[in-house]
């Protein structure tokens, strides 16, 4: 396993080993005593699977409070995938940080508890995954808008699809101090 460290401190690539040959491959998703050896111990309490068609952002969502962090990965296809640091107090508050994710990569991305999150989906269809360290809490629910011009995120999509939540989300500078996530 290499871990490879974004421009965003906390925000982790995650390569594994693949094993392979004519018959197929084989490699460790998620090994904890690995990935402790990196500092990074996550307790995961939900897994989630979703799939987009091309052009389909979903995001940038956050939960305040019970902040999730999230280990994420593609089965099938390819996402352009996002963290954001939205915590008031923290020394890279507004910056972002962005990762390919493909099934031919293998590449697994962490996103500490506090970050926003979005990916847009690249290939014709993708199949997501992510474990998280918090159960969903939906009146913790949130989310920024993924064009914030605070975040000034660079999307390789101009108009991407959406979903009414998403559509309908709050700029960054809109959003109550309370309702952001701090660092822990």
């Amino acid at each position: 396993m290499k871990i490879i460290e974004t421009d965003l401190p906390g925000c982790l690539v995650i390569e594994p080993r693949v094993f392979g040959d004519e018959r197929g491959f084989f490699f460790e998703s998620f090994n904890l005593d690995r990935l402790a050896e990196h500092g990074l111990a996550p307790r995961f309490v939900q897994g989630n699977v979703s799939r987009s068609q091309r052009g389909v952002l979903r995001g940038l969502h956050y939960q305040w409070p019970k902040p999730q962090g999230k280990y994420v990965t593609v089965l099938e296809g390819e996402v352009w995938d996002v963290a954001a640091d939205i915590r008031p107090d923290s020394p890279t508050f507004g910056r972002w940080t962005a990762v390919v994710l493909n099934a031919d990569n293998h590449r697994h991305f962490w996103i500490p508890p506090g970050f926003a999150h979005g990916f847009v989906a690249l290939s014709e269809s993708a199949l997501f995954s992510y474990l998280c360290t918090e159960t969903y809490d939906p009146a913790a629910d949130a989310a920024i808008r993924w064009d914030d011009p605070t975040l000034a995120i660079d999307w390789p999509v101009s108009s991407p699809s959406l979903s009414g939540k998403d559509a309908g989300a709050p700029f960054l500078a809109q959003v109550a101090a309370g309702r952001l996530p701090t660092c822990e």
